[in-house]
């Protein structure tokens, strides 16, 4: 084709408003953009002259999907500021809560917004009707991701129970063992959907550029809820330090700044947590990820899917074991409504964590009577916004000898790998009128 002409806005069955423009003229691209026009909104300003106990509950807003991540880093940050430490209880509590929101947003991002693509309809409607039991299978397990989000903080979205210090309630022993043989039952559903997925995956992009990435690791686990910065080019660092790593910018046609480290761009996610932590995967974790022939460094981008299947596995398997633990270590009880006592003080602290689409960073500044005086979050879309524009001039090249709705429907296919959360990216908030 010689000449083409996308302008597609806005992308579909992502979160939030991105746009796709490509033009095309004798064969040679004059232009091929990824933009985010996305109102801007302003959390870390909300939070300013806020009292230490409030910024949770304010900043779990920014997202709907990944409201207990935002909560979790955004307690880390303030207990890394005023030096407050949880029991090893609540922090296996926490990490069951932060695996229930991966697997939900997993889930739904898999079965919900990518399967249409691999077959070919415009959304998951149609599989009602064409693929019935494969979406019953979905289903089930959303909600049993949901079932373990109310279990553990209160209600799906904007967690109650989680607080500076711990929890203001926990579930009972008996609940969290019901639990478990809920996940225990799901396996099957689980690999039902790991050999649909397999089925179709041959209709992922065969697309590769090389990037670098950047997760959280641990030594000792899987890292989602604790870890230190790691890089695939420039190795590891404390947590401290993640402002050398993301590096904020702003580009004209995003209302969302982009970041950057050691190359152009980099890369956050399932992918990345993938590529950098794949050796803490159980047996049958690796087993899922070998019917993919899905071994790290990958470098392509619609692997993020695949990813996130893999990722859905090691959560089931890890929040199994973690319970076993808490019934084995006997479950300490605690009256409702608690409130560990807390010494307010002065600090600075942040705190990071992996929430589905990536290492988030919540950064705040508090003064002696406990009042956020400086604020920072780094969303994980922030942190894929120049790479997802980079694998597009990278990828659009390649299909110029194919219709434009096939390209039109493979720039989209790259946007949905990244399963990007626009909407809570956009806090560029300098504003200068002339």
């Amino acid at each position: 084709m010689n000449d083409m002409n996308i302008d597609i806005h806005h992308v579909t069955r992502v979160e939030g408003h991105g746009n796709i423009y490509v033009n095309v003229k004798k064969g040679i691209v004059e232009k091929c953009e990824w933009q985010v026009p996305e109102a801007p909104r302003f959390f870390e300003a909300m939070v300013l002259g806020r009292q230490w106990n409030e910024l949770h509950h304010v900043t779990s807003r920014i997202c709907g999907i990944c409201s207990i991540g935002h909560t979790l880093a955004s307690l880390k940050a303030t207990e890394a500021a005023m030096g407050i430490t949880i029991s090893d209880q609540d922090l296996k509590l926490r990490k069951l809560a932060l695996h229930g929101e991966n697997m939900q947003s997993h889930v739904l991002h898999l079965g919900f917004l990518v399967l249409p693509d691999l077959l070919g309809v415009g959304s998951v409607i149609p599989l009602a009707s064409s693929n019935p039991q494969e979406v019953k299978t979905l289903l089930r397990l959303h909600r049993l991701a949901n079932e373990m989000s109310n279990l553990l903080c209160g209600r799906t979205t904007h967690p109650q129970r989680l607080i500076p210090g711990g929890f203001s309630k926990i579930p009972s022993m008996k609940e969290l063992v019901t639990l478990r043989k809920k996940l225990q039952a799901a396996i099957p559903d689980l690999q039902a959907v790991a050999k649909l997925v397999k089925a179709l995956a041959g209709k992922l992009p065969n697309f590769t550029r090389e990037t670098e990435y950047i997760a959280l690791t641990s030594p000792d686990e899987y890292a989602l809820y604790d870890g230190q910065l790691a890089s695939t080019d420039t190795g590891k660092a404390p947590v401290n330090e993640y402002l050398s790593f993301t590096n904020e910018y702003v580009v004209p046609r995003s209302t969302a700044k982009w970041t950057k480290h050691n190359r152009e761009s980099y890369m956050v996610g399932a992918l990345a947590r993938f590529n950098l932590n794949y050796d803490k995967f159980s047996p049958w974790t690796k087993q899922v990820a070998d019917m993919f022939g899905f071994k790290p460094v990958c470098y392509n981008p619609f692997m993020n899917s695949v990813a996130q299947l893999v990722e859905t596995v090691h959560s089931v398997e890890d929040c199994i074991k973690i319970i076993g633990e808490l019934e084995n270590d006997g479950l300490k009880t605690q009256p409702d409504y608690f409130k560990p006592e807390i010494k307010v003080k002065a600090g600075r602290g942040v705190g990071a964590v992996e929430v589905p689409r990536g290492i988030l960073f919540h950064d705040y500044t508090y003064n002696s009577k406990g009042v956020c005086t400086k604020a920072n979050c780094v969303i994980p879309t922030n942190q894929n916004h120049a790479n997802i524009d980079l694998d597009m001039k990278a990828l659009v090249p390649t299909l110029l000898n194919k219709s434009q709705k096939e390209v039109e429907l493979a720039c989209e296919m790259l946007v949905r790998a990244y399963d990007p959360c626009i909407s809570c990216s956009t806090h560029y908030a300098t504003v200068h009128f002339v």
